[in-house]
């Protein structure tokens, strides 16, 4: 398989060559999929790129259900994340949360300068939206016409009710949901045998967090394993469930930000009018 993975090879930007880019039409409405994902520890049971192979698969499928009127194309993934929450387990390759975020924003800029306009960062990691939101933010900030979405891959609407109440709730890395979608995506990279429920006491504050860790935190401070969840229910019907829906979604996400007019904003009227920018949809 070459470089672009999962995703489909019409769709994936560089594999076009610099003059295609150049000449490509409406590039202000043509839409650049960011996949972001992470290498970090996902417990005995899964390999260390799952973060970086959903965010790459859910990406891909949503492209394939693209109809050809919708242009838009994938960059390539990035695989390295913040990861440092799992630093002490082997297998976790981490960048600092500046390194990580400039390097969102150096592609963000690569991205403007050949012109197009919208961008989205679908990521499946947990440890790094407020980076990414930050990079986009930043980007906006320094270019009043550029539209950055920053979302997880899990965000869009999807069925969830075949897992335990606890599960829905609690679980936070490597439980139910991501192992039943590698099971579809990359079965082969699976240990089920050595699957193991680990639901740790999550909060040291009830009043303000029942479900997630109020304080700081590090991965090793749940237990041995990594795991955050019960993997062991999840079947390969659930995982196809979830990428199908999943890629349903992102695919009805991408043609609506291919038709959505972003406010332009002009240097000059960042102090006076920002907060007053909204989204339009046009036919």
């Amino acid at each position: 398989m070459m470089l672009h993975g999962y995703i489909p090879a019409q769709r994936f930007l560089p594999y076009l060559t610099w003059t295609d880019i150049d000449a490509v039409e409406d590039k202000a409405n043509v839409v650049i999929v960011l996949p972001v994902g992470a290498i970090e520890q996902h417990g005995p049971h899964m390999p260390c790129a799952v973060d970086a192979i959903i965010a790459a698969g859910v990406v891909g499928k949503a492209l394939e259900k693209l109809p050809s009127s919708v242009p838009a194309y994938a960059l390539a993934p990035i695989t390295y994340g913040k990861s440092d929450e799992h630093l002490h387990f082997p297998g976790t390759m981490t960048l600092t949360g500046e390194v990580f975020l400039h390097t969102i924003q150096e592609i963000g800029e690569s991205v403007y300068r050949a012109g197009f306009r919208k961008l989205i960062m679908v990521n499946a990691h947990g440890g790094q939206p407020q980076p990414l939101e930050m990079a986009a933010r930043e980007l906006r900030l320094r270019h009043g016409d550029f539209m950055i979405i920053a979302r997880s891959a899990w965000s869009v609407p999807h069925d969830t009710s075949f897992m335990s109440e606890e599960e829905s709730q609690c679980a936070m890395h490597a439980g139910h949901g991501e192992t039943a979608i590698l099971m579809q995506l990359a079965p082969a990279t699976l240990h089920m045998n050595r699957a193991k429920s680990c639901y740790p006491s999550l909060s040291p504050c009830p009043t303000l967090s029942k479900t997630r860790p109020v304080a700081a935190w590090v991965a090793r401070d749940f237990g041995s394993t990594g795991v955050i969840g019960d993997p062991t229910p999840a079947t390969p019907e659930q995982g196809a469930q979830l990428l199908e829906q999943l890629a349903s979604q992102w695919a009805q996400a991408f043609t609506e930000v291919h038709q959505a007019h972003w406010a332009v904003r002009n240097e000059q009227s960042w102090g006076r009018s920002h907060h007053s920018g909204h989204i339009e949809s046009h036919s």
